[in-house]
């Protein structure tokens, strides 16, 4: 290689290193503010046949008012994803501001179900749950409100499914919600 093959070689790598240094450092920002963002924390019900489960969701919004429609964006290959496509329906569980704990005891799939003699199921990983509409969706029953919706209509977006779905029932009196800024923990961006 010649010296000046050499040099501009160096030079290339340099500038290489550079640039993905400044990627990086837009990505920390980025997430920075995303994370910023005002957004609650909610449980997302979902059930098919005999598999239920509530899952924490932070991804969710009102997007029309009339028909009253909701989103929410669902990690594609999540067990809530999978029960809310075969089922069709879905619900919204509002948290209390200070339910810090019971949202951070659903990120992960329910596996503990509890069920009544007739069963209905009556607790999910140990809190109490109220079946709503037909299909027997569960609700958080501490919670400050809730939403049953049917879906609408689904959009893939990249790691995620979005459901639009309308609100077919709802329930509870909510005051002050449990907010992400309330906790430690960090999802999106």
């Amino acid at each position: 290689m010649t010296p000046d093959a050499a040099m501009a070689n160096g030079n290339e790598q340099n500038g290489n290193e550079q640039n993905e240094r400044a990627d990086e450092e837009f990505d920390r920002h980025r997430r920075r503010v995303l994370w910023a963002l005002p957004t609650g924390l909610y449980l997302v019900g979902s059930r098919h046949g005999d598999e239920v489960n509530l899952m924490t969701a932070n991804l969710v919004v009102q997007v029309c008012l009339e028909p009253k429609l909701v989103g929410v964006a669902l990690e594609r290959d999540s067990v809530t994803a999978r029960l809310v496509a075969a089922s069709g329906a879905f619900t919204i569980s509002l948290l209390r501001r200070g339910d810090r704990d019971v949202a951070r005891r659903f990120v992960k799939p329910v596996t503990d179900v509890r069920r009544a003699r007739d069963g209905v199921i009556v607790a999910l990983s140990g809190h109490p749950v109220t079946e709503v509409g037909p299909q027997g969706l569960p609700v958080l029953s501490a919670a400050v409100g809730h939403l049953a919706c049917s879906v609408t209509r689904t959009e893939q977006l990249g790691s995620h499914t979005f459901c639009i779905g309308e609100v077919s029932g709802v329930g509870g009196e909510p005051d002050e919600v449990l907010r992400m800024e309330d906790t430690r923990m960090h999802y999106g961006g």
